[in-house]
């Protein structure tokens, strides 16, 4: 059942993201540490800009650690010349088209997975059980709540960079559940060279081209019998449901990896063509996926790792890197080999698992991961725990600048207070992907007992 009044609600969330770009100065949002990190703050990108136009390296010191193509985008746009003060509204406005066209392919994505979903249940002849409980527009769903989403905004209007690469995101899973290989491998290539974590979800993408979108357990389907294979036809004559559980085609996948490397040489040559005289591709990785891997600043942020590194002795610090990094590395495989079946929340799940336990979150993040949540809210629509979650995320958000306040400029305060909040911010996320793929497995049971 689509949403009323869709469009008028996302016309209103832009407007008002307008309402704060052009008469919200003094919010200072840029400088708080739950909006903007070292790999994602716009005054250090202004700040590489201006070396890079001084014919220096970008990277030289310790302030820009981003990609150099967002330097040649960006960068024109923080410049002095471009309009002094109001500089950042240029920026600020590119964030805000960002984000409506994140949240337009967010609810594209929604609706090709809920067309999968109905064709599933129809060749399982269990729509009318299912529909009688639940059957909500989950791309409506998702795209509002991602563009309403108090995170998502202050990120909007916090003058950092996270948009462009929840952009890069969601235009991989976009192109990925709508079969598009070109745009998919180029999203993918983007969020990979802005922030190398989304280089886990190379599993998801490979499962969804591969088996197609989210679908029940192939146990369903072998449970139903050849009565199932009988109902669901293709226009073309061919049986779909036989792909969702039985076949994976690899022709896709092969044409998605050399779309990759096509996609991987671009970047790399326009990196190497800007970077050209002032710096070089080896100082790039060292400066940017060297930085995120080895943790080398410290200020304070809604993570945990600032503070445990920061009190770790250095002879351990090497050892316990390793383990934080590989610390995601280990959940993707079980997640994987468990979730086959749905690529689409497999993808989700892993965006939150990187959100939780990255060297360098912000809110970003987890605006990112929430709104691709409403996905799969006709699957999550029992989930437990719903209004301790919702009421957990607000508290930290009130309390995180209220405890940075105490300790930064007040003084009654210290890091602990500050990196309570953090831990109890990860603890929450923790609760979140444990109850939702708890509640994804109750739904696939639950129809493998109605089918």
């Amino acid at each position: 059942m689509a949403i009323r009044h869709y469009w008028s609600m996302a016309v209103a969330a832009v407007g008002f993201r307008l309402v704060l770009v052009l008469f919200g100065g003094d919010l200072h949002l840029a400088s708080r540490p739950e909006v903007s990190t070292p790999l994602t703050s716009l005054r250090r990108l202004a700040e590489g800009y201006w070396l890079k136009q001084a014919s220096m390296s970008p990277y030289s010191g310790s302030m820009y650690h981003g990609s150099p193509l967002l330097l040649s985008v960006l960068g024109p746009l923080t410049s002095k010349r471009s309009g002094g003060h109001h500089s950042h509204i240029y920026c600020s406005l590119v964030f805000v088209a960002v984000d409506f066209i994140a949240a337009i392919l967010i609810r594209s994505t929604g609706r090709t997975l809920q067309m999968a979903r109905n064709r599933s249940l129809k060749s399982l002849d269990l729509t009318k059980s299912v529909d009688n409980s639940v059957n909500v527009s989950a791309g409506d769903t998702a795209s509002l709540i991602y563009l309403w989403n108090p995170w998502t905004i202050i990120t909007c209007v916090g003058s950092c960079t996270s948009p462009i690469e929840n952009l890069m995101v969601v235009i991989m899973l976009h192109g990925a559940c709508s079969g598009l290989v070109p745009l998919a491998a180029f999203g993918y290539v983007i969020a990979t060279h802005l922030s190398l974590y989304p280089a886990i979800l190379i599993l998801p993408v490979a499962l969804l081209l591969g088996n197609g979108p989210d679908t029940p357990p192939a146990k369903v389907f072998l449970q139903r019998g050849s009565s199932a294979n009988k109902i669901v036809m293709s226009d073309n004559g061919k049986s779909t449901s036989q792909k969702g559980f039985g076949q994976f085609s690899r022709k896709p996948i092969l044409h998605f990896i050399l779309w990759v490397f096509i996609w991987s040489c671009y970047v790399l040559l326009l990196n190497s063509i800007i970077l050209n005289k002032v710096g070089g591709l080896q100082e790039m990785f060292e400066k940017t996926y060297g930085f995120i891997l080895t943790v080398k600043d410290l200020s304070p942020n809604i993570g945990v790792l600032w503070y445990f590194f920061a009190e770790v002795f250095d002879f351990f610090r090497s050892f316990f890197l390793i383990v934080f990094n590989m610390n995601i590395i280990f959940m993707v495989l079980p997640l994987a080999i468990r979730l086959k079946h749905r690529p689409c929340f497999l993808a989700f799940v892993y965006t939150a698992i990187v959100a939780m336990l990255k060297s360098y979150p912000s809110a970003g993040d987890s605006a990112l991961y929430i709104g691709l949540l409403g996905l799969f809210a006709n699957e999550l629509a029992e989930m437990q725990f719903t209004f301790f979650l919702f009421f957990g995320y607000i508290g930290v958000s009130l309390l995180s600048p209220v405890m940075h306040n105490l300790w930064i400029w007040r003084g009654t305060g210290n890091a602990n207070f500050y990196f309570a909040t953090g831990l109890a911010y990860t603890c929450l996320q923790t609760v979140l992907v444990v109850e939702t793929v708890s509640s994804m497995i109750k739904h696939d049971r639950r129809l493998l007992i109605k089918a």
